[in-house]
């Protein structure tokens, strides 16, 4: 009986994997076939419009994020707002595009931001972030949801295609997930995976 349950339990656990790898990503509008053929592609980031956790506005989170960690530890707010801004060149689009190109290689394609001679440029847009949480006795995953613009370098106000990603968690990191910027990070770890993989199989192949 207990080994019938275990078997139930490891095939749903398989399905539901598989699920969510099959539909964390759709084509929201438009045909990502016009990449086919193409060996660069321009990269943008765009955080302008971007809700966290059960704020509406981002301005609204770091503010109060700010001022409740200065209240237990001075400065300590002021130098987490820093790092909230600045984790996204140092840390988030360097994975996102290390993970991004891994997948692209196999159809010998590279993408990278500043590419100004790719007839097309991603723009990867970041409208949700949750940031999670680990405070030893629990803790709670991030994830993002993101949506991947596709436009012309030369036009970019005429969006081609559009890709929408949910709810892209963090990555399984062993309980070491207690930084806010590593967890982010580790989302757009598995973004750029994704991604990397839908635009191989929808666009190149």
């Amino acid at each position: 009986m207990i080994m019938k349950k275990t078997r139930i339990i490891i095939l749903l656990s398989v399905f539901m994997f598989f699920t969510l790898e099959n539909f964390a990503q759709k084509i929201k509008s438009g045909d990502v076939k016009m990449l086919k053929g193409q060996t660069s592609l321009n990269l943008q980031y765009d955080y302008s419009k971007m809700a966290v956790g059960k704020y509406k506005n981002e301005k609204d989170y770091v503010a109060d994020h700010t001022a409740t960690m200065n209240k237990q530890k001075p400065g300590s707010g002021d130098q987490w707002a820093e790092s909230w801004v600045t984790d996204r060149a140092a840390r988030f689009q360097p994975m996102f595009e290390k993970n991004f190109n891994a997948k692209l290689s196999d159809v010998g394609v590279t993408a990278k931001e500043g590419a100004s001679n790719a007839k097309y440029t991603i723009i990867l847009r970041t409208v949700f972030v949750e940031p999670g949480f680990n405070v030893g006795i629990t803790r709670k995953n991030a994830y993002i949801d993101v949506i991947a613009d596709i436009v012309e370098t030369s036009s970019p106000d005429k969006i081609l295609a559009t890709i929408e990603m949910n709810k892209l968690q963090n990555v399984n990191m062993m309980g070491y997930d207690y930084d806010t910027g590593g967890r982010i990070q580790s989302c757009y770890d598995r973004t750029g995976d994704n991604l990397g993989k839908f635009l191989v199989k929808n666009a190149f192949e």
